[in-house]
């Protein structure tokens, strides 16, 4: 499932759903990378 999540003030990333953490965050997976941020 696709998710997009925002990493500072501007910067937003739409990618895998990866894992949800305790503290709020989401990760998202994009290619071989994953990214963690704000849960749009």
């Amino acid at each position: 499932m696709l998710k997009t999540v925002t990493i500072g003030s501007c910067l937003s990333i739409q990618g895998i759903f990866v894992q949800m953490l305790t503290d709020g965050l989401m990760q998202v997976q994009v290619g071989s990378r994953i990214f963690t941020g704000r849960p749009i």
